[in-house]
């Protein structure tokens, strides 16, 4: 009851006042929460750009980069090129991924002109890490975990060479398209495997220097030939696809590649930067088998089996 003078009753003063100190020290508490929580949310970020989201190869990546992020509770951002040599798309994702604030980009370049933009994130603090294709010139990134290239080729090489041993083989090449640095990497790495001298791994031409070369040519992706069971054909490649033409015959031999392993390694090497400052840097190898169903004497292989257990696709 109020009072003549406007007062309200003691009593009710008291329980009114004991009112507010608990609103205000809920108010408190909530606010404290909030602070953990958010806390909690400051995950460290990775982004990963690959060529295309369509392709095998990348879709493996993908999901190894998730898998690996998911473990050490890092928060994936991810972007694709939309065809193979997209690099406009890529270099907008380095720009946007750099604001976003990651700590680390994994990326598969499409080609050289997105140098410059890593070379921005990489002085902005961003580990930058390349996959499966080095860019040139290598410096331009922190460092590379991908397949040797070079002995991808020179595995299938040493195959078709034993495999046409006593013969006289007309060789056909096929690359995918100019510019990246894996098509000449495989097709040096075939011909130096095949014998050719002359041609070191560090080399950043194309050479058709055999005269058992009758045709050079870029297929773009095309996988209809139009010679099956004609001719005999070895690949680098080891998704599922190509492994199980190996054991149909239409493949002789694949030189397979990891790209789960090289998107894992990834992920962990930039949450490890980002908990203690320390790079990754220099080239690891993530590995390259060759798969066949018929092993040949000299040439180191793996069986279907095998193949068919570690493909991607």
């Amino acid at each position: 009851m109020r009072q003549p003078n406007g007062l309200f009753p003691p009593r009710r003063v008291s329980l009114i006042a004991a009112a507010l100190v608990i609103i205000l020290a809920t108010a408190v508490m909530v606010a404290a929460a909030s602070a953990t929580t958010s806390s909690r949310r400051a995950t460290i970020k990775v982004g990963l750009i690959t060529k295309t989201d369509t392709n095998p190869f990348f879709v493996k990546m993908k999901q190894g980069a998730q898998k690996s992020a998911n473990a050490l509770g890092a928060q994936l951002l991810t972007a694709a090129g939309k065809i193979d040599g997209d690099a406009a798309t890529q270099i907008t994702a380095i720009e946007n991924m750099t604001s976003a604030g990651v700590k680390g980009i994994l990326i598969t370049p499409s080609n050289d002109s997105v140098v410059p933009a890593i070379r921005k994130a990489r002085k902005k603090g961003v580990l930058v890490i390349a996959l499966d294709t080095p860019p040139n010139p290598p410096s331009a990134v922190d460092a590379l975990f991908a397949t040797n290239n070079f002995t991808a080729g020179v595995l299938i090489g040493k195959y078709a060479k034993k495999l046409f041993a006593g013969k006289t083989a007309k060789i056909a090449m096929l690359d995918l398209f100019p510019g990246p640095s894996v098509g000449y990497l495989r097709h040096n790495g075939f011909l130096s495997g095949f014998g050719v001298s002359g041609i070191k791994p560090t080399d950043a031409t194309k050479y058709d220097m055999s005269p058992l070369i009758v045709c050079s040519a870029d297929s773009f992706g095309d996988q209809d030939a139009g010679k099956a069971g004609k001719v005999t054909i070895v690949s680098i490649d080891g998704g599922c696809a190509g492994v199980r033409n190996v054991r149909a015959g239409v493949i002789a031999a694949t030189s397979q590649q990891y790209p789960l392993k090289m998107a894992s390694l990834g992920v962990a090497a930039v949450v490890k930067y980002a908990k203690t400052g320390k790079k990754v840097s220099g080239y690891t190898d993530t590995g390259v088998n060759l798969i066949t169903k018929k092993p040949l004497a000299g040439v180191p292989s793996k069986s279907l089996a095998f193949g068919l257990a570690n493909c991607w696709g």
